[in-house]
């Protein structure tokens, strides 16, 4: 990999470094459950180790990453029950986002959405699931900023943070993308129109739709794993 220690990235090179790591744990180059060794990735980057731990730092603060005391810093893993359970409890926490969401629309909110909207709808047609995921993620940031509950948002943050992986990697199949996309135009429909109940019912099934296509994708591959022994998610 080529260094990244030009002038000009100094500053941010623990972004650079965390977004390239994130990258490579998406491509599942870095599994889950796997440790992360500090002076090996300093050699890779061609940096030094202090930069990596910063980059692991925001790693930990978006949740792709876990620290366990006396250990080192592991790629984040859930089992299959903490997973679905996770999943039920989004799916009522952004339900009451989404209902909320409708009572709060404005204008100009709504030609966020449509460009949200729009965009993950070309990262469809490009096959191009790394933008789709990002986009994706603004777009429920989006629902639950109208909210205008900090406590949901709070909670669906750390929901969120203990997914990453998964969720990713449901949209590296076009066809989730798509379907993924077109339970947004619903959920966006609804709130655009202040439907409130219509608009929960919506944002509850687009979670659970979610779940579902994520079960499916398990089942093609080889099962979800345990945490290891000793570990907790935190």
């Amino acid at each position: 990999m080529t260094p990244l220690t030009s002038p000009t990235e100094a500053q941010g090179l623990p972004r650079i470094i965390a977004e390239q790591l994130k990258q490579l744990i998406y491509a599942g180059e870095f599994k889950a459950g796997e440790r992360l060794n500090e002076a090996a990735l300093a050699v890779r980057m061609g940096t030094s180790r202090g930069p990596i731990r910063e980059a692991i730092r925001i790693l930990t603060g978006i949740g792709l990453v876990t620290a366990v005391m006396n250990r080192g810093v592991f790629v984040r893993q859930v089992s299959m029950r903490e997973m679905l359970e996770i999943y039920d409890l989004r799916a009522l926490v952004f339900g009451f986002a989404a209902e909320r969401a409708a009572e709060h629309v404005t204008d100009a909110d709504r030609h966020k959405f449509e460009e949200l909207l729009n965009g993950m709808e070309e990262a469809c047609q490009a096959g191009n699931s790394g933008l789709y995921y990002d986009l994706n993620l603004q777009f429920h940031e989006l629902i639950l900023t109208l909210s205008h509950s900090q406590r949901a948002h709070q909670l669906y943050d750390g929901y969120v943070k203990e997914l990453h992986l998964f969720r990713r990697q449901n949209f590296n199949t076009p066809g989730n993308m798509r379907r993924s996309n077109a339970e947004h135009r619903k959920i966006y429909d609804a709130i655009s129109k202040g439907l409130n109940a219509k608009a929960r019912a919506q944002a509850e099934d687009h979670i659970k739709a979610g779940r579902q296509r994520l079960l499916a994708m398990v089942d093609d591959q080889a099962p979800v794993t345990a945490l290891p022994a000793g570990r907790k998610v935190s």
